[in-house]
């Protein structure tokens, strides 16, 4: 942020401006370009390191603090998420609104000058609460650790798989990667279960395994949970390509539209992204401190509903603003058609651009519930130790979301061209609305692949201790029962 800051501020690090004539532009020179290109790799190394990390670390603080203090059971996750999302959601309302105002009217240099003074503050603000935080040690790679398990059960891939009973367990060696309690077997992708057999030759002179030929059944069940979260985290790849258009498509709509708020003032095309992130503030404030409250009373779950529930939530709203757009979409071009601007893409029709309102802020309050119960989700079914990876696959669906949304765009554009361009340049010739219940159809198509996911997963089973003789056993549905006796090793 600060190279990128200079790069704006120092007349040495841009070009110069532009003149009348855009024949007089200076082309920027290679070292300008480094720097810039150097700035935004920076940016997305950073921002793929906290990302991730950030939701892992803060619900982290509320779980094992809680643990720590004997309570038992920690503040709800749930809430932090939410609170989490919120502040997002605030940051996004803030750029969009007075941090353009500032680069729009005082400079660039000012414009991101500010979020860079921001980010400072809040180094600062994390590095000062250092010794407040509960911090685990490292517990080595898990990615290594999904390897070795993998490798163990492919050299053991002619072994006959025994009695779950006689495999391998190790608790003193699981130790530092199951705080919370180690993850119990579970019969699915038994495949993976060879790799805790325990044959010859898989034990070191020192007494250890040797980790890339035996594995606890606990590092077995960290593979499995990984595994079986993988479909249900791609579902959010569609929701993201399903709000793709809403930075393109939905934008060009509003530019053909009459925003005139007052005589000497215009909504900008992209501020109406606002009415998106005002509406999942509001929902998010609203499911937080009313929504729970009346589910919980009705469902007897601290949090109202399942991750699972509030996904699908998500994904069935977020079918209803893409309807929504299409329905909108065949009026503005009615409007077009009646006005004789059918082949004016640049003229304002006799139409508010408020009617665009309902499919971003119903897109806003998808969000709200898809993106919290994701993450939620993730969060609660990683395995303890890797739980920053979990995060870290939340997000990667939003890199292939919008891949694909530019996918699906190209191969319209390929496919229409023959019987009436469905997305051209002039949107008043187009069929846009066609494109929207394209989405939709995929949308719905997505919806039952969730259901399926859904209703063929299995909950991690998590072993903890509550006392010397007593064993909980949480099937991450949130039902907790317990069982005496202790456990097997």
């Amino acid at each position: 942020m600060v190279c990128l800051t200079l790069s704006a501020a120092l007349p040495s690090l841009h070009p110069p401006p532009c003149a009348k004539h855009a024949a007089d532009c200076h082309r920027a020179s290679s070292y300008q370009v480094a720097v810039l290109y150097l700035s935004l790799l920076c940016t997305s190394i950073g921002t793929g390191g906290t990302r991730p990390c950030t939701m892992a670390f803060g619900a982290d603080q509320l779980e094992l603090a809680g643990r720590r203090r004997g309570a038992g059971a920690a503040r709800p996750k749930w809430s932090f998420f939410n609170l989490y999302f919120f502040a997002v959601e605030l940051a996004k309302l803030t750029a969009v609104t007075a941090v353009v105002y500032v680069q729009e009217n005082v400079g660039w240099g000012w414009g991101l000058g500010v979020p860079t003074i921001a980010m400072l503050a809040a180094v600062i603000a994390f590095v000062s609460g250092y010794s407040l935080y509960v911090r685990m040690p490292p517990g080595g790679s898990p990615l290594v650790r999904l390897a070795q398990v993998a490798a163990a059960a492919f050299k053991k891939r002619k072994v006959a798989v025994p009695d779950p009973s006689l495999l391998y367990q190790d608790k003193e060696l699981d130790a530092g990667i199951s705080t919370t309690g180690r993850l119990l077997h579970t019969d699915q992708l038994k495949f993976f279960d060879r790799a805790a057999i325990v044959t010859d030759g898989d034990m070191l002179p020192s007494g250890e395994p040797n980790p890339w030929r035996l594995a606890t059944v606990h590092r077995v069940e960290e593979l499995k949970s990984i595994i079986r979260i993988l479909p249900i985290c791609a579902a959010g790849i569609i929701l993201v390509t399903s709000s793709s258009h809403n930075h393109s498509f939905a934008i060009q709509q509003a530019r053909t539209l009459d925003r005139d708020l007052t005589p000497r003032f215009k909504i900008p095309p992209a501020s109406m992204l606002i009415f998106t992130n005002l509406a999942m503030l509001l929902t998010l404030a609203f499911y937080d401190r009313v929504l729970v409250r009346v589910l919980r009373r009705l469902t007897g779950r601290p949090n109202g509903i399942t991750h699972l529930q509030r996904t699908g939530v998500g994904l069935t709203i977020a079918m209803l603003s893409n309807a929504v757009a299409a329905v909108v979409e065949r009026r503005r071009r009615s409007v077009a058609v009646a006005s004789g601007l059918l082949d004016s893409p640049k003229a304002t029709l006799p139409m508010s651009v408020f009617w665009l309102v309902p499919q971003f802020a119903i897109h806003g309050v998808a969000n709200a519930f898809m993106d919290v119960g994701r993450m939620e989700f993730l969060y609660d079914q990683a395995p303890e130790s890797m739980r920053s990876t979990a995060a870290a696959l939340y997000w990667l669906t939003f890199s292939i979301g919008s891949y694909l949304g530019t996918l699906l765009v190209t191969i319209v554009h390929a496919k229409t061209k023959g019987s009436g361009q469905w997305l051209p340049d002039n949107l008043n010739r187009g069929k846009l609305d066609n494109y929207y219940w394209l989405v939709v159809a995929l949308e719905v198509a997505n919806l039952v692949y969730f259901f399926v996911c859904v209703k063929y997963y299995t909950f991690k089973p998590v072993e903890t201790v509550g006392g010397e003789e007593e064993v909980e056993l949480y099937n991450g549905n949130g039902n907790m029962k317990k069982q005496g006796g202790g456990f097997k090793q």
